[in-house]
């Protein structure tokens, strides 16, 4: 069984399947896209779901349906002079019917696996409520400074200091706390 079409172990007759959105049709990225209305309770913008899109997609399906998605995009991070190239992970959600069950952990488990391979460094904004799933999984809070290179310079984000988390791949690290990150900018939320 390839990588792009495996059981989750989570749950049997779910599959994942991790695709690059090139992949996704017209009716797949509607799928996706109801499914991450439903999960953030209609709290996810039309930003919100371009930042999600131009990566790898990891999907779960039971029964021909989506329950549960997330992505990982390229995102440029300035660290003390250095731009990573940072795997960002976007768009996380399960179906409300199909949560507190490992699919978190699936889609986290193959976006990771993109990460380990195309990247020297992983980040995500984590909400309250997903922030655990993620400290289970290895990735830490940021301790440092968060920022962005926006149109008018580097400026701080003092608001996503502490929600930040970062994963480093099997044999990596993580940058030095002592220096501030700063991420690409884009429109909608930065982070």
């Amino acid at each position: 069984m390839s990588e792009r079409d495996r059981p989750t172990g989570a749950v049997t007759g779910m599959r994942t399947s991790l695709v690059h959105t090139s992949q996704l049709g017209p009716g797949a990225l509607a799928e996706v896209r109801a499914l991450l209305d439903a999960a953030f309770d209609g709290d996810f913008s039309d930003e919100d779901f371009e930042h999600g899109l131009g990566g790898m997609h990891a999907l779960v399906h039971a029964g021909g349906e989506l329950v549960a998605h997330g992505s990982v995009v390229q995102r440029r991070v300035v660290h003390r002079g250095a731009a990573l190239r940072t795997g960002y992970v976007e768009a996380v959600a399960v179906g409300a019917g199909h949560r507190r069950r490992g699919l978190g952990s699936a889609v986290m488990a193959a976006l990771e696996g993109v990460i380990g391979r195309a990247y020297v460094l992983g980040a995500l904004s984590a909400s309250e409520d997903g922030a655990a799933l993620y400290e289970r999984r290895g990735w830490t809070v940021w301790p440092g400074r968060i920022g962005t290179l926006s149109p008018d310079g580097p400026v701080r984000l003092p608001e996503e200091e502490g929600s930040t988390y970062l994963w480093a791949p099997p044999g990596g690290t993580l940058p030095d706390p002592a220096g501030r990150l700063d991420f690409d900018w884009r429109n909608g939320d930065v982070l």
